[in-house]
């Protein structure tokens, strides 16, 4: 079980590392990647984000520490509580509006879940009556 927690723990490290950092890099032009086609409730979808101003650059901010954490392996049990809500937001957003793409959300959902399960014995003093 050691084994297999280290391995997780590192992929879904390095797959939120690779989503942060390539953002980041789109952002500021290094990379382009072409464009591709979106159905329209992904345009919304993006739409709506990039109207707020912050909330992408706060997720990814958010999975550039995460990835970071999971990578070296301090603080692992803060960073999957923290990481959850994005991984559950990122999986249903390709299960409602591009289910063809889920793929890499349900890997990174089932890595966070598996890795939380390692380390339940951090959560006992918070879910303690």
């Amino acid at each position: 079980m050691r084994i297999a927690t280290i391995i997780v723990r590192i992929l879904v490290g390095l797959i939120l590392l690779f989503a942060s950092v390539t953002y980041f890099l789109m952002m500021m032009q290094v990379i382009p990647f072409p464009k591709q086609e979106m159905s329209e409730g992904v345009m919304k979808w993006n739409a709506g984000a990039d109207a707020t101003g912050y909330l992408m650059p706060l997720v990814k901010i958010l999975e550039l520490i995460c990835g970071v954490l999971f990578v070296s392996g301090f603080y692992v049990a803060l960073a999957n509580i923290v990481i959850l809500p994005i991984t559950i937001n990122v999986f249903l957003f390709h299960a409602f509006l591009g289910p063809e793409t889920i793929g890499m959300g349900a890997a990174l959902l089932l890595g966070n879940i598996f890795l939380i399960y390692a380390y339940r014995d951090r959560y006992a003093a918070v879910l303690a009556k």
